[in-house]
């Protein structure tokens, strides 16, 4: 065991250097219940603080901006096709997620290509990210050029039921990310591990039953905004090709293959397309409170989110809002394909001319 000190003068807890390096070998039996695996995460993983320090270039923030389509993401006067966004410029709320990505080895992946940090062990391999909460500090935002320190660890692991009466996981990890100025972000993150699937059991010709999603016209994604009936505020309607999920996927260096594999998605994980990622649409939504909502003065403080249907490339759906109290700044965001509500969230924010 080793301490470690912190660029800005603090001092962590203790670490094992080796479960920062590498995922941990937890006992694992196909027989383990959901209660003996979230037991087994909490033994192993108590009172530990992984930090890693990063120092975030414009490269990635660059990039991220053009997966999105905002050509002029980070300010009218800077277009990110020509360069990369100069030292200084602030990260915009959500999109640190291209940072402090995964790092091990792909030997080190599970069967579907995700990250081994913080999982549940066998059988409950199958992750999905499932919502969170971002919650900001005003005045100390993370800014292209610092280094930065993101502190991990485990808040909680539960044994759920699904809707199907099958046996999960239910993981919450805390991530703190420490700049130059102090504390920016707090970001807690909820994933569901569900059972893993037996692919010996899978035909290499079986394919699943489901039509296929039809791919996004000629090819490319789309992003707009439309007015609805009465409303003063525009919808924002999305569709993301093929091509766009995997630049999505390479910058937060995500292999989960049902957001590039269709091979994989549909006869393993029985989706009819490839599956647009979550933490895609919770920037998508940071983004639409900034055009829409944001006015002078306003200053972002939180979000919680939660996903409840997927969506698939080439599949169009829509973001709406609404201001659920007229005192304080709290609004309500929904993201639904046709009626179904497949991802929610509940933004707070504050008036920097109170401080």
């Amino acid at each position: 065991m080793t301490v470690l000190r912190s660029a800005l003068g603090r001092q962590t807890r203790p670490l094992n250097l080796r479960a920062m390096s590498r995922p941990r070998s937890l006992s694992t039996s196909s027989t383990t219940t959901a209660s003996e695996a979230a037991s087994q995460m909490l033994h192993t993983f108590q009172d530990k603080t992984i930090v890693r320090k990063q120092t975030l270039d414009g490269n990635q923030l660059q990039k991220l901006c053009l997966t999105l389509g905002r050509r002029y993401g980070l300010g009218p006067q800077l277009d990110l096709t020509l360069g990369c966004p100069p030292a200084g410029t602030p990260v915009p709320p959500g999109y640190h997620l291209v940072y402090f990505t995964p790092s091990e080895l792909e030997e080190d992946l599970g069967a579907d290509g995700t990250d081994r940090t913080f999982n549940a062990p066998a059988p409950f391999t199958r992750r999905m990210w499932a919502g969170g909460q971002m919650r900001w500090n005003d005045g100390t935002e993370l800014r292209v050029g610092e280094q930065v320190e993101e502190h991990t660890k485990l808040l909680s692991a539960v044994a759920k039921k699904s809707r199907d009466g099958s046996e999960m996981v239910l993981v919450e990890v805390n991530k703190e990310f420490w700049g130059e100025r102090g504390l920016a972000l707090v970001d807690q993150r909820s994933w569901i591990f569900r059972k893993e699937i037996d692919l010996s059991a899978i035909s290499s010709s079986s394919t699943s039953s489901m039509p296929p999603i039809p791919p996004p016209r000629g090819g490319k994604s789309e992003v707009r905004d439309v007015i609805v009936g009465d409303n003063a505020l525009p919808d924002r309607v999305f569709k993301w090709s093929p091509a766009a999920l995997f630049r999505f996927s390479a910058l937060t260096f995500n292999a989960h293959m049902i957001h590039y594999n269709e091979s994989w998605t549909r006869a393993v994980e029985n989706h009819p397309g490839v599956v647009v990622h979550g933490p895609l649409n919770l920037i998508n939504m940071l983004d639409y409170w900034r055009d829409v909502h944001r006015v002078e003065g306003s200053v972002l403080e939180e979000i919680s989110y939660r996903a409840t249907a997927p969506i698939y490339a080439g599949e169009e759906y829509a973001m709406s809002s609404s201001k659920m109290n007229t005192d304080y700044g709290i609004f309500e965001v929904l993201v639904k394909k046709g009626d179904q509500v497949c991802m929610t969230g509940h933004i707070s924010e504050a008036s920097s001319w109170s401080y």
